[in-house]
């Protein structure tokens, strides 16, 4: 790799270490419950909504009472988007007089949006008006966002507090996360993006006329204030059809690295969180570790890969690699760089189409996702599932000692692995599952020219299957779009897997966090593994990938390696 791609990759990691740690100091404050300068600001918005919502912020909940609040914040929210979908073509703020959405659909979206994962089977600008855009989706790319940082912080009291059930108020900490983390956070960043020049009108789309005497239509929206919290909430998806590959939604260099930035931001913060939280700083570097080490070694592979790894090597030679679906603005290195990011962050954006990466490049993409999205993740999820691998390292690791496994002070028992069985093995199951039921369908064997579902055969053909379930069950949001999704299956199936993929591992995580803080704390002992070494942090690392590898390595091998075996035999 060259020098200047090398130094790109460099910087962006420091970077977001760097902004990363007095970020999440700053959140541990708002755990914790320590006043923050905009607290003499929002305060009295803070008291409003309490007042509003007819809940007393001081009330402890078990995990019976967090875990339902939960579900029904969830429900209002999916019922609300839902609603905005079927009856937009009447509501205000549609210049462009788009249509109700079909029900399929508007189910698919709301349980996207709820769930946090923002997979997109439309094109906004085609399909969805102004006020369903910022009143349904925006609201969720904060809501959901905040959820899963409110889970999160559930898990770090079950480490901390000691026989008790009290887990905090759902409510308080929502209300909370929304108004002191995000919500100053994306105004900054929106400001950024406005002034790079990303869109935030509610003018309709204007006409012009090329100098060809073309006809042709800008679509234009409040985009700039949904895009600052999609990244930021590793939200993802998009404004328009193809995300930030747009001029519209990623303008200059200077957007496109904020934007990137964005992706692994809060995740990489809240290790920081984690560590002040537990009272052991080593804890939070230890998963920050391996996260960075994991998702280090996946942009190295995917930067080789589109770079060494296109089928003609005189046609891209002078292009620094392969230059198919990526903006010529931002190159490989960026489109590599934004991949590896978004897919790890369960981000689901994109500034290059992930349909064009090489074979390699597109399994790398998919495997991060498969891993659980551990690898950063999304804010909160991706913390609370790397912490779940952890406690079956140590679990493991007592396994073979014959010692009762410990983390952080608790004994980790039966109740608690049946917890993480759950969090770790319902996404897959349901991805696997969801891809079989869909090939045995005979559009998914056909191409779209011919009535079917797809843009290619083959082993690509099924990439693009396994693509956009691994999305759905990795919460991430991004595509292989040659797969056609705007279907009656797809969209009811594949909202069911969101829903499914996001709700109950949540509930698993609030029941694993009861079961945690209601033991006494045990100090560690010389039989203790420790849980801040660099052994552990292999053991992690082998643990991760080995079950990514175990669970998805046959389904890879009919997807993105047979297609790569082929071209090579071609080619050779």
């Amino acid at each position: 790799m060259n020098s200047a791609l090398i130094l790109q990759d460099v910087v962006y990691v420091v970077a977001l270490l760097a902004i990363g740690y007095p970020l999440g100091c700053y959140i541990y404050k708002i755990y914790n419950g320590e006043r923050v300068a905009l607290m003499r600001i929002f305060a009295p918005l803070e008291q409003l909504l309490y007042r509003v919502m007819g809940v007393d912020e001081e009330q402890q909940m078990y995990a019976k009472k967090y875990a339902s609040s939960v579900l029904w914040f969830s429900l209002f929210g999916f019922l609300i988007v839902m609603g905005l979908h079927l009856v937009q073509a009447w509501l205000p703020l549609n210049p462009e007089q788009l249509e109700n959405t079909s029900v399929h659909l508007a189910y698919n979206t709301a349980a996207s949006f709820v769930s946090n994962t923002n997979w997109q089977a439309y094109s906004g600008e085609t399909t969805l008006s102004y006020l369903t855009q910022m009143a349904g989706l925006t609201v969720q790319n904060f809501v959901s966002a905040a959820t899963g940082i409110a889970v999160l912080f559930v898990l770090c009291r079950g480490f901390v507090r000691r026989e008790t059930k009290n887990l905090g108020n759902f409510w308080s900490d929502l209300v909370k996360i929304t108004l002191y983390i995000l919500l100053p956070l994306s105004v900054v960043v929106c400001l950024i993006l406005v002034s790079q020049g990303v869109v935030q009108t509610l003018d309709p789309y204007a006409s012009y006329t090329t100098l060809e005497g073309t006809q042709g239509v800008l679509p234009l929206g409040p985009a700039a204030s949904q895009i600052a919290i999609k990244q930021l909430g590793t939200n993802g998806g998009g404004f328009f059809g193809v995300n930030s590959a747009f001029p519209y939604e990623n303008a200059t260099p200077l957007s496109n690295i904020i934007e990137a930035l964005c992706l692994l931001l809060i995740p990489a913060a809240l290790c920081f969180t984690f560590g002040k939280a537990v009272k052991d700083t080593r804890q939070g570097k230890t998963i920050l570790i391996v996260m960075t080490v994991i998702f280090v070694a996946a942009l190295v592979g995917l930067s080789c890969a589109e770079i060494f790894g296109a089928p003609s090597w005189d046609s891209v030679a002078s292009l620094g690699g392969s230059m198919e679906g990526k903006e010529t603005r931002f190159g490989v290195g960026g489109s590599s760089l934004w991949a590896a990011a978004t897919t790890a962050a369960s981000n689901g954006s994109v500034n290059a189409m992930h349909d064009s990466l090489t074979p390699l490049g597109g399994m790398i993409t998919m495997f991060l996702m498969q891993l659980g999205e551990v690898v950063f993740g999304g804010v909160g999820c991706g913390l609370y599932g790397m912490l779940a691998f952890a406690l079956l390292t140590v679990f493991m690791a007592g396994l073979m000692v014959g010692r009762t496994p410990e983390y952080i002070g608790k004994k980790i028992n039966a109740f608690d692995m049946k917890m993480v069985c759950i969090i770790i093995l319902v996404p897959p199951l349901c991805l696997l599952l969801a891809t079989a039921i869909t090939t045995l369908f005979p559009a998914a064997q056909q191409l779209q020219a011919d009535g079917g579902w797809l843009s290619n055969t083959g082993s690509h053909g099924f990439s693009e299957i396994l693509y956009a379930y691994t999305s759905m069950a990795g919460n991430n949001g991004s595509a292989f779009a040659g797969f056609q999704a705007n279907t009656v299956l797809t969209n009811v199936m594949g909202g069911t897997v969101m829903l499914l993929v996001r709700f109950l591992p949540m509930v698993a995580v609030i029941y694993l966090a009861q079961s945690l803080a209601s033991k006494k704390y045990v100090p560690a002992g010389s039989g203790t593994l420790a849980t801040t070494s660099p052994l552990f942090v292999g053991f992690l690392i082998v643990i991760v990938l080995i079950v990514g590898a175990l669970t998805f390595l046959p389904v890879l091998a009919l997807g993105p390696l047979a297609e790569f075996f082929t071209q090579l035999h071609v080619l050779g």
